[in-house]
């Protein structure tokens, strides 16, 4: 089973994700962390995921990009937490190698499907960007165009939607 979560900053998507993986059994239970630990604000945002998921009985695998070349033996069987969708695709297009939009497009998605076939169940932390309204330099724009084709890439590949709105989840497919 595939869940794809999302909403905006702050509305509650990773503990409704965590909420929900733990819901579903127990076994092996993967916290897939995405984020770069580049600066001080991304070393405090992954310190409060990681209190968080303290004691929830998750192994966490640091993986920035490549999800398409985590060993299958690792992730057979496992419930899979990816955390999130918009860093892992920030990651592909901006990290070592990157600037190639259909490369890092085809990338997140030879992860995703990876992770389909390989895990039990995977929940899919997304995050809304891009609603705001303001033209953002090309490169970031680019970027944006990215991550949107990425959530419906996901929304796709997933078999339930929800969108977490101030806490509640809305249930989109």
């Amino acid at each position: 089973m595939v869940l794809y979560v999302t909403g905006g900053s702050g509305s509650g998507k990773s503990l409704y994700a965590e909420t929900r993986i733990l819901e579903m059994g127990g076994g092996k239970r993967l916290y897939l962390a995405t984020m770069d630990s580049g600066d001080a604000g991304s070393r405090k945002r992954i310190e409060r995921h990681r209190a968080m998921r303290a004691g929830k009985g998750f192994t966490t695998v640091e993986r920035a990009r490549d999800l398409g070349a985590l060993d299958s033996a690792l992730l057979d069987g496992a419930d899979v937490l990816l955390e999130d969708l918009p860093n892992l695709t920030a990651n592909e297009l901006f990290g070592p190698g990157g600037g190639d939009a259909a490369r890092a497009e085809e990338a997140v998605e030879r992860g995703l499907c990876h992770l389909r076939r390989c895990c039990r169940n995977v929940v899919i932390v997304g995050n809304e960007i891009g609603s705001d309204g303001v033209r953002w330099t090309d490169g970031m724009q680019d970027y944006l165009q990215l991550t949107a084709r990425a959530d419906r890439l996901a929304a796709g590949l997933a078999d339930e939607v929800i969108e977490v709105v101030c806490g509640r989840p809305v249930r989109w497919k």
